[in-house]
């Protein structure tokens, strides 16, 4: 997440923070509460043990955190953490975090907001708009409700401790009542992105093992049904593993049962759900018929909202796995990576509350799906405090490209999280479609996903954030559930940068014998010394693969795969990938998965994927194709290949060129040398090409067809 262009572009401070606005920050409370001067003693303080300084380190911050942010656990932890000899593998790969303790994020989140005082139990916890214009509220009391529900749902389908769960749903309320429903049971959440094509889902369904799957009958985009249902029932019969599928109604949609007969809907929506004043009136020409399996399949009023919403939420050990989230590797399957209750009930609400500097009367809002990781960080580290998530269901530019300012100015929303993609797209329609609309209630802006270029930043700092709202860009990854790099709204920024390490992460630049250059204002490569609570406990496919993605490279350090610098006055920036995952608009898929989709097509018999600069997404995906005998090249087939890679993997990941080749540069072992395609394509220097076995398809690749 996160990152840059080059360091000249952006060697101005352009935002200083208002000393009002620093003393009124939530981090400046905590340094005062500690004596804490400046910010390089707070990331010191909060990740070195200084000596003869007992009020120091990586231990002492998380353990006061959890007290600072009033997180609750059952049965308190017997120390912060283990990872030595008595930890279940030991060292700083197998970190043990707050051991001996019990607590359930739902708890948390939910539970303990919803059961106190009327005030509290009645504050809204999510504010949803549909792209239609309909508006919903839900409060903690009903959120809790709801909650309790899906638990006794999940239960009466056999649902325990450690089950997987999966989440193929639209941008509904529901998805938190969902998820924290799986929490209350102990369940493991498996969220996956809504646009995700037939394959991608299969695949996550099937390394999940997941019995149940909650989706729904589908979601509007553009003005436009989007219809889900068919895709999840497809990639289930790919996957097996699926026994209940539980489908909430979006569009007012009636089943069509696998023998034909119509199944009718046993209750109508409830009133509520129509509450916006552009609100779509109930059995729209939007209304259809959606697959259905008999015996499998039921509506979520049935399965859900039929059942009784009193639940005891269960108390579980720390390290007891609460989502399976994936992210996509280089090379092979995506990556599920496992977390826990204690670590992301730690990680998610101290960046909302320091970095995002959330405060009660706050409107939150951060453009993402629920299959994405700042979807569950949103909910979790809003919901910590009992504050309001702002959910959106739509296109960015629908009905105009004044959506998302509209929908700031008409809710008054507080922070606005965004990825520079959509900026970048947003900015092209003009700065006219800003005036009229009063943005003056935004206090920050946030950012992740990919590279900004300073222009878009400046336009987005300059015209959405008025030249006052800081942008908190932030870089960390699914596999923590959170950031390496957040600035501080106390900081000043210059355009794209990172700031520095979050509190409590351990970060440093190292060069490729592992030696740190952090103060030499060199690139080198992105590491954690240490671990944090929400660093993965391992991956859902074992150990191995883990150590090899993340550890192998230097000796006890995590090396994240990015280019990192710091410059002389201090300021993080980022400069991509040090790997080749493919990062689309802030969205990563392994060059393995577009491979497989190119080559399911019966006249592809290999094909190779690299990344490419893009204006608009960051990077684009480019293909390379050899096809079988008998097969010809030709327009008509480059638009086949395009399309069933975007029905397969999502139109995010669909190819902007197919090119065909005769052969591709290998190694001895036959391994696709992806660097020397990339620097074919983008004119860049080979570099060291000692290792191909075929020099002449070097040549091929400058001729591609």
């Amino acid at each position: 997440m996160g990152g840059n262009t080059s360091l000249e572009d952006v060697d101005e401070v352009v935002h200083e923070p208002s000393e009002e606005f620093v003393e009124s920050t939530n981090v400046a409370a905590f340094m005062r509460e500690y004596g804490i001067d400046d910010y390089e003693e707070l990331i010191e303080r909060t990740t070195t043990e200084l000596e003869n300084e007992p009020e120091s380190g990586v231990n002492w911050f998380w353990d006061e955190l959890v007290d600072y942010l009033g997180i609750e656990f059952y049965e308190e932890y017997d120390e912060v953490r283990d990872d030595g000899e008595t930890a279940n593998r030991g060292g700083p790969q197998f970190t043990d975090w707050y051991p001996g303790g019990e607590l359930n994020l739902a708890h948390n989140v939910v539970d303990r907001h919803a059961a106190r005082d009327e005030e509290r139990r009645n504050k809204v916890a999510t504010i949803w708009e549909g792209e239609d214009g309909e508006v919903r509220e839900i409060t903690y009391h009903e959120l809790r409700r709801q909650s309790n529900q899906v638990a006794n749902a999940l239960e009466e389908r056999g649902i325990e401790t450690g089950d997987t769960v999966g989440l193929y749903m639209p941008m509904v309320p529901e998805v938190a009542a969902i998820l924290y429903g799986c929490f209350k049971v102990g369940a493991i959440a498996v969220p996956i992105f809504s646009g995700f094509g037939v394959d991608a889902t299969a695949t996550r369904i099937a390394d999940s093992e997941c019995s149940v799957l909650f989706t729904g009958d589908g979601f509007y985009r553009r003005g436009s049904p989007v219809r889900l249902k068919g895709s999840a029932d497809e990639a289930i019969e790919e996957a097996g593993y699926v026994e209940d599928v539980i489908v909430f109604d979006r569009l007012g949609s009636e089943a069509q049962s696998a023998s034909g007969k119509r199944v009718a809907r046993d209750a109508e929506r409830p009133s509520d759900r129509a509450s916006g004043p552009k609100a779509r009136e109930q059995g729209s020409e939007d209304d259809g018929d959606v697959p259905w399996t008999d015996g499998r399949d039921e509506w979520w009023t049935d399965a859900v909202e039929s059942r009784s919403d009193e639940y005891e939420t269960k108390s579980l050990a720390s390290d007891q796995e609460s989502m399976l989230l994936y992210s996509s590797g280089t090379t092979g399957k995506p990556k599920g990576i496992v977390h826990t209750h204690a670590g992301v009930q730690v990680q998610c609400p101290k960046e909302v509350y320091f970095g995002m500097d959330l405060k009660p009367s706050d409107r939150f809002f951060w453009v993402s799906d629920i299959g994405w990781m700042m979807g569950p960080w949103t909910l979790i580290g809003t919901h910590t405090f009992g504050g309001t998530v702002f959910m959106y269901e739509g296109a960015p530019d629908y009905p105009q490209p004044d959506r998302f300012w509209e929908m700031i100015d008409r809710h008054e929303l507080t922070q606005f999280g965004i990825s520079p993609t959509a900026i970048r797209a947003l900015r092209k329609h003009g700065d006219d479609w800003l005036s009229g609309h009063d943005l003056s209630s935004l206090r920050l802006l946030g950012s992740t996903g990919e590279p900004w270029d300073p222009e878009s930043w400046r336009w987005f700092y300059e015209n959405v954030g008025n030249g006052e709202a800081p942008i908190i860009n932030i870089s960390g990854g699914t596999e923590i559930c959170g950031c390496f790099l957040m600035p501080m709204p106390t900081e000043p920024l210059k355009p794209c940068t990172l700031g520095g390490p979050g509190l409590g992460m351990d970060i440093d630049i190292v060069d490729a014998a592992g030696e740190s250059i952090k103060d030499e204002n060199e690139r080198g490569y992105l590491v954690a010394r240490d671990s944090c609570p929400s660093m993965t406990k391992s991956l859902w496919s074992g150990d191995e693969r883990y150590l090899t993605e993340y550890w192998s490279r230097f000796e006890d350090m995590w090396n994240h795969g990015d280019w990192a610098q710091q410059d002389e006055d201090g300021f993080w920036f980022l400069h991509g990938r040090a790997d080749d995952a493919l990062n689309v608009a802030g969205r990563k898929v392994g060059p393995a998965e577009v491979e497989g989709a190119l080559i399911d097509h019966e006249a592809v018999n290999q094909a190779a994927a690299i990344g490419a600069p893009d204006d608009t997404t960051g990077t684009a995906v480019v293909t390379y194709a050899i096809l079988e005998d008998g097969h010809e090249e030709s327009d008509e087939l480059r638009e086949e290949l395009r399309a069933q890679v975007g029905e397969e993997l999502g139109k995010p990941f669909r190819p902007r060129e197919v090119l065909f080749v005769d052969e591709f540069p290998k190694t001895q072992s036959g391994k696709i040398i992806r660097r020397a395609i990339e620097a074919t394509y983008t004119g860049e220097e080979l570099g060291d090409m000692s290792s191909i076995e075929n020099p002449e398809a070097l040549e091929d690749l400058e001729d591609a067809r």
